[in-house]
């Protein structure tokens, strides 16, 4: 089946519906880089949010009943294991891993191939959910047909998965008063001299044909966000090396005017956390809220013009609140050194 994605021919989509597995491939153009001369982080998490719409829409509607769309609920940490050049080309491979009655949880790879050495190389992995929305009402959520497993582990292993990962969404709306303040006149190395935000009006070229927007358009905005930050801190090439956890609280609707605002929250001798903050004004309905739509923590690392690993400038909190989520960060941060340290010990 021809996928016409990005108007490029070369995009084949391959599906096999025994397997509940898809896969895609992409050329890299060079609107697809970032300042480095790589692709840009925001470009491969739309990518893998694509992936996962796709293969998720298709399998909650398996069977006969009411028509839905998949919409993204949440992304599990991403890492981004190695960078993607242009004029590689990108393949993309999605597999449902697990269902809940009303989610869907999908695996994605992706991997680079240099097509004049032939070279293959894996450049992220991505855990993502999805909730099936009904076409007739897009408020509410439809039941998810089942999956048949190989293996009762695998079953139950998901189920875990899917608790471990609704306990954490819970937690994070409890922030969700949180706001960016700009401040006047701010101090080199502090939250406040590197904090951005970015202002998008959202069209219909963002949305899904129902007319609310793509999770993967909203990915790509607060990469960039993050990416400013990231540059203002330290003031050199930047790139993306993780997403942790990007949830969705809310959908945004064509029409809104959403404001994603990034700060500093960690920085250890060679990344930086950054908060980002996605809120939804629907200025077109006077009966709505601005709301928090989504948000996340991006990590990224500094690089010079050779592409090697750079010293980051350490965070200067300044007040308690900012001191707090430079604990938090410092947190997250030695846990999941704990993790990465324990995957590469060697078995005995």
């Amino acid at each position: 089946m021809l996928l016409v994605w990005r108007g490029l021919s070369l995009n084949v989509l391959e599906v096999n519906r025994a397997c509940f597995r898809e896969k895609a491939k992409q050329i890299m153009r060079p609107d697809d880089a970032n300042v480095a001369g790589n692709v840009h982080g925001g470009t491969i998490l739309k990518m893998i949010e694509e992936a996962g719409a796709i293969i998720s829409t298709r399998h909650c509607n398996s069977q006969n009943g009411e028509r839905c769309v998949a919409a993204l609920a949440r992304v599990e940490r991403t890492d981004f294991l190695s960078p993607m050049c242009i004029g590689e080309v990108a393949h993309v491979s999605a597999e449902i891993t697990y269902t809940s009655k009303h989610s869907v949880e999908v695996q994605v790879n992706v991997m680079s191939e240099n097509i004049l050495t032939g070279a293959k190389k894996l450049t992220n992995k991505a855990t993502l959910w999805y909730v099936p929305l009904s076409l007739k009402n897009v408020d509410k959520v439809l039941e998810v047909p089942p999956v048949v497993y190989s293996r009762q582990e695998q079953e139950e292993e998901g189920r875990k998965r899917y608790e471990a990962q609704k306990l954490e969404r819970m937690e994070t709306k409890w922030r969700n008063g949180d706001i960016v303040q700009p401040v006047l006149n701010p101090e080199p190395n502090t939250v406040s001299y590197s904090q951005s935000s970015l202002i998008h009006l959202v069209g219909p070229s963002d949305c899904t044909l129902h007319g609310f927007v793509h999770g993967g358009v909203t990915m790509k905005l607060m990469d960039e966000v993050a990416g400013i930050v990231a540059a203002r801190h330290c003031k050199t090439n930047i790139v993306t090396a993780s997403v942790d956890a990007i949830n969705f609280h809310d959908k945004i609707r064509k029409g809104c005017v959403i404001t994603i605002s990034g700060r500093m929250t960690f920085t250890s001798n060679k990344s930086m956390e950054i908060e980002v903050l996605v809120d939804a004004d629907p200025v077109v309905d006077s009966s709505q809220k601005r709301y928090r739509a989504a948000s996340a923590f991006f990590t990224y690392v500094s690089l010079s013009q050779e592409g090697r690993s750079l010293p980051v400038p350490q965070l200067v909190p300044e007040t308690e609140d900012e001191k707090k989520r430079f604990e938090e960060g410092k947190g997250r941060y030695l846990q999941m050194k704990a993790k990465r340290q324990g995957h590469t010990e060697p078995q005995p």
